[in-house]
């Protein structure tokens, strides 16, 4: 057996790229159009030293590998319509973020922790919208906190009714702090609890369990614990049939492979990728990130495009990009300021995004690259950095490019 890749590198950083053979604390199996994903944390593989992750609570190396899970399930595997989230332990589904990891956090890391856990989230539950797969919680045994909140960014939420498994937020009467990743805000404006019901609901630490949990619209279904799974697999399965169209039944897309990105990481603190540098000036405490605008034309085909895969230039970027300012995030909180800047031909840049946008309807891969790039770009937008964008002679900001001007706080050009 192969050792796990560790979530800190060896200059000390955070990493934030792995894959299925690294994980540790999630494991997924694919059956045709629906996929499980069982939530298996591994005690003792904790992103540091000094607490153990019992009862499936979870810190930030456990949500590493679910964002990737859910990224290679848009871009491996758009064959899935439907996604079940399970528990891989038996009588807890998930204790929410581990308390003594929070309680020997730096403030820091803990903001960030929550910001990157509520983006993972969100990116699972819009993925019924955006790429027709959709998330279901089967929860078996005790939901609580982060857990509950990990349920509620899924679709559909089923309980089992063995008189112990419950949903709880317990935050406000055991630590006297609101739900860190948008649980109150998912009660109330997802779910349509009623606000008298969130208030109880919020302030009962042992939380709601069977069908008073249904019936406050805290899940969607409650079976008795021997027919649970058979009721489960029935739903999931009717679900997958409602949402798979007739040729994709026929012909389901075949997905590509994400490989691991190739970063070169210098003693300086300085990155480089394939289309993105990042250069640090410590002195002045800023970052430098500089695109590299595309080198070859674009593509002129959905057949170059499956071809191209992963290394179709907007989609490197993307990922590059991605990685980058999640590095910059966690492990640089002295770059107080990020100069985003280009270099290339703006031409060519629109060219490539023009190319996605006529096919987006179409193919999946053009959409899927699309909406990643949303899903960036709304990940700098929150970076709560400052953020300048110098658009200097040589730039190539079009595009999806041009959609970083948006994003930053600042924009300034230079005069011909």
């Amino acid at each position: 057996m192969t050792a796990k890749t560790s979530a800190i590198s060896t200059h000390g950083y955070i990493n934030f790229q792995t894959a299925p053979d690294d994980y540790r604390h999630w494991r997924v199996e694919y059956d045709g159009d629906i996929a499980h994903v069982y939530m298996d944390v591994d005690e003792n593989g904790g992103l540091v030293e000094g607490y153990e992750l019992k009862l499936n609570s979870y810190d930030l190396a456990v949500d590493i590998e679910l964002a990737d899970i859910v990224q290679r399930m848009r871009f491996e595997h758009p064959e899935v319509r439907v996604v079940v989230m399970k528990s891989g332990k038996d009588n807890v589904f998930c204790a929410g973020a581990n308390i003594r990891m929070l309680a020997a956090s730096s403030h820091e890391h803990k903001v960030n922790f929550c910001k990157f856990t509520n983006e993972t989230r969100n990116t699972y539950e819009v993925a019924g919208e955006d790429s027709n797969q959709h998330y279901v919680a089967a929860i078996r045994g005790a939901c609580a906190g982060g857990g509950y909140e990990l349920a509620l960014a899924c679709n559909t939420i089923y309980m089992t009714d063995d008189g112990s498994t419950s949903v709880a937020l317990p935050e406000v009467p055991l630590l006297a702090v609101l739900p860190g990743t948008g649980g109150l805000t998912r009660l109330t404006d997802k779910r349509r609890i009623r606000r008298d019901l969130a208030d109880v609901f919020c302030s009962v630490e042992e939380g709601v369990r069977g069908p008073r949990a249904e019936q406050w619209g805290l899940v969607d279904g409650v079976f008795k614990n021997s027919s649970f799974e058979q009721e489960v697999t029935q739903r999931v399965a009717a679900m997958a049939a409602e949402h798979t169209t007739e040729a994709e039944g026929a012909n389901p897309p075949n997905g590509i492979i994400l490989p691991t990105l190739k970063v070169v990481q210098h003693d300086s603190g300085n990155r480089e990728y394939e289309h993105l540098s990042v250069e640090l000036d410590r002195e002045r405490k800023n970052a430098t990130l500089t695109i590299k605008g595309p080198q070859t034309p674009a593509l002129a085909s959905t057949a170059e495009l499956e071809e191209t895969g992963a290394a179709n230039w907007l989609l490197q970027l993307a990922r590059e990009l991605d990685d980058a300012i999640l590095h910059l995030r966690f492990n640089e909180l002295e770059a107080g300021i990020w100069l985003v800047k280009s270099a290339g031909d703006p031409n060519l840049v629109a060219a490539h995004e023009a190319f996605l946008l006529e096919n987006a309807a179409n193919h999946w891969l053009a959409r899927e690259t699309l909406h990643f790039w949303k899903r960036v770009l709304k990940r700098l937008d929150v970076s709560s950095r400052s953020l300048i964008a110098l658009i200097e002679h040589g730039s190539c900001f079009a595009g999806c490019l041009a959609e970083l001007l948006f994003a930053v706080d600042r924009s300034y050009m230079m005069m011909d």
